[in-house]
């Protein structure tokens, strides 16, 4: 998934969520929305910038790792949203897994471009 991509299907998640009918049933019916733990949300944020970092110190001697370092600037951004998303009240308990489930899924994205890079030419 590219890094444009992500940021859409979190918008999608997010407006599709959004109904305000959700929203009076999950806050009417006493739902708890789930919360990630901070080590998870760390882990997340490292992961993502790691592979910022190492996609674009690739990049300065590896013309063909230019691309993966201009998009994956915008994961990080994409797991702070879907994280503010999670935490806002105004977020229903399905909100909050699905943003959650992104967050999970854009890590998992970071992690396998970041185990690509060598075979780009990239240090491991």
């Amino acid at each position: 998934m590219t890094a444009g991509r992500a940021l859409l299907l979190l918008a999608v998640i997010v407006g599709c969520g959004g109904g305000s009918s959700d929203s009076a049933s999950s806050a009417g019916s006493g739902e708890v929305r789930p919360v990630m733990d901070r080590a998870e949300v760390k882990r997340s944020q490292d992961a993502c910038k790691a592979y910022v970092d190492k996609a674009c110190e690739c990049a300065k001697t590896v013309p063909a790792a230019k691309s993966a370092c201009d998009a994956a600037h915008a994961l990080p951004d994409a797991i702070r949203v879907a994280l503010e998303v999670a935490a806002s009240p105004d977020s229903t308990a399905h909100d909050a897994k699905q943003t959650q489930r992104f967050v999970r899924d854009t890590v998992a994205e970071c992690i396998q471009n970041t185990a690509k890079l060598p075979a780009m030419g990239c240090a491991p």
